[in-house]
C-alpha cells in the first residue's frame, strides 16, 4: 500500500538542483591550473559520488601523493563555494517543490542524502534546509555511494525502515546504493534508469501521488 511509504530521501545534485554543472566548471578550472587533461564525459562522471572519487575519475588512472590530493580538493571546492553563494531557490528544479507541499500534506518524513559535504549550504541558499527532517552527507559515514551508508543514514535518522522509504537518484551509483539498502528507488534521466524501481525523466510533471501509487504496484 502507498501509505506504508513513510519517507522520502532526496540526491541533491540532479535531483533538488541542477549543481553537477558548477561541480564540473569548478574541476575544469582547477584541471586547466594544473594541467590535467579532462577524460571523456568526465562531467556525467561526477553524479553521485565524493570530491575524492572525482578526483579519481579527474586524474584518469594517474596518482599525486595524498598532500597534493588534498590541496587540489580543498582548491575545487573554494571555486565551488564561489560558484553555489550565488544559489536562490529559483534553482530549485521543476516538480521538487510541489512533491515536498505534498509530502507535508501527508505527514511523510523528508531528507536529503548527498555525496556533497556542501549539501546544508546548498540547502540554505535553495530555502530548503528547514523543510528536511534529516541530512547526511559523506562526513556522516563511513563508506560513500555506491554503498548505502548515506541512505542507510538517513533513514535512521528519519526512524523508518528502508522499505518504508523512497529514494529519489539521477546516479548509476546511487540507484545502487539505494537498492542495496533495499530502499524503493526513482530514477530520474538516463543514467538513472537501468535499475530503478520506477523511472522518469524528470519530476517536473510527475505528482507525488503517481509516485506512491507506482512503488505500490511493485509491492
Amino acid at each position: 500500500m502507498a501509505e506504508e511509504i513513510r519517507a522520502l530521501i532526496f540526491d541533491l545534485d540532479g535531483v533538488i538542483t541542477d549543481t553537477v554543472e558548477l561541480h564540473y566548471r569548478s574541476w575544469i578550472q582547477l584541471a586547466g591550473e594544473v594541467g590535467l587533461p579532462i577524460p571523456a564525459d568526465f562531467r556525467n562522471m561526477l553524479r553521485g559520488v565524493s570530491r575524492r572519487e572525482s578526483l579519481k575519475r579527474l586524474l584518469n588512472g594517474h596518482s599525486v601523493d595524498e598532500e597534493t590530493a588534498q590541496e587540489w580538493m580543498r582548491r575545487k571546492n573554494m571555486y565551488y563555494l564561489a560558484f553555489i553563494a550565488f544559489l536562490t531557490p529559483e534553482a530549485i528544479l521543476p516538480g521538487v517543490t510541489a512533491i515536498l507541499d505534498d509530502a507535508d500534506r501527508r505527514g511523510i518524513k523528508k531528507a536529503v542524502a548527498s555525496s556533497s559535504m556542501n549539501a546544508k549550504f546548498v540547502l540554505r541558499k535553495l530555502g530548503l534546509f528547514d523543510r528536511m527532517d534529516a541530512i547526511s552527507d559523506t562526513s556522516m559515514i563511513p563508506r560513500a555511494k555506491p554503498e548505502p551508508d548515506l541512505f542507510m543514514w538517513a533513514a535512521g535518522r528519519l526512524g523508518v525502515l528502508p522499505s518504508e522509504s523512497v529514494v529519489f537518484e539521477d546516479a548509476s551509483d546511487g540507484v545502487q546504493a539505494a537498492r542495496s539498502g533495499g530502499f524503493w528507488v526513482v530514477g530520474l534521466g538516463d543514467l538513472a534508469l537501468e535499475k530503478a524501481h520506477v523511472r522518469y525523466p524528470d519530476l517536473s510533471e510527475i505528482s507525488l501521488d503517481e509516485i506512491l501509487k507506482a512503488v505500490a504496484a511493485l509491492q
